[in-house]
């Protein structure tokens, strides 16, 4: 099985819905896959690739609104389009509350399904991608030594040299050295990217110091 394909999940426990939505989509390309209940769903192999939910609200053993968590629990962060025929303004206002990335109404037209679908993917594209950046600042961070670490901490919350030397009992020179490899290997040019990777690993702009 290619864990790396793009695949549409369709999870709703009316078979004809399944089908007709299944078909559907194939016809427009996408590769498929249907299932009648979100433990259907997570019985499947672990999908390691792209993809997106299309999912009834009301299922049976696990409703579609608190599928979220047990997608979490899974490891999986994929983007649902809930549908319903059951629509009103509370389910819909609580399923894009969720994280929803749409809320149709059964039956549901062609092009919205499309749509709703190819946002959703655009979504979960973007996402990764945002996740694979930060997985990557995080190995950089890793691949620093305890001092420079220290040293990016208190470059990241605005201390200059000096008092970096100050806060750590070292000389402004070895200070100095270790930001020019901090820089180095977190692969920045600027104090500017240096912050905005950091902001990424979760490193806060905290511990001020006044200027000395």
């Amino acid at each position: 099985m290619n864990t790396d394909a793009t695949i549409v999940f369709v999870v709703d426990d009316d078979v004809s819905v399944r089908k007709s939505l299944g078909r559907l989509l194939r016809v427009a390309g996408f590769s498929v896959e249907t299932f009648a209940s979100v433990p259907d769903f997570l019985n499947r192999e672990h999908h390691g690739g792209a993809g997106c939910l299309v999912m009834d609200v009301r299922l049976p053993e696990v409703s579609g609104l608190e599928a979220g968590a047990k997608l979490s629990q899974a490891n999986y962060r994929l983007p649902i389009v809930f549908i319903s025929g059951y629509a009103d303004v509370s389910t819909s206002v609580r399923a894009m509350k969720s994280g929803a990335v749409d809320f149709l109404a059964k039956p549901v037209g062609e092009d919205d399904l499309l749509a709703a679908v190819r946002a959703a993917l655009d979504r979960e594209r973007q996402q990764r991608q945002i996740r694979t950046e930060v997985d990557q600042i995080l190995q950089r961070v890793a691949s620093l030594t305890p001092r420079e670490q220290e040293v990016l901490h208190h470059v990241v919350a605005g201390q200059l040299n000096k008092q970096i030397a100050v806060r750590l009992g070292v000389g402004e020179k070895t200070i100095k050295v270790h930001r020019a490899r901090v820089m180095e290997k977190m692969e920045t040019a600027t104090l500017a990217d240096l912050v905005r990777a950091a902001g990424k690993a979760g490193i806060p702009k905290t511990d001020r110091q006044p200027q000395l």
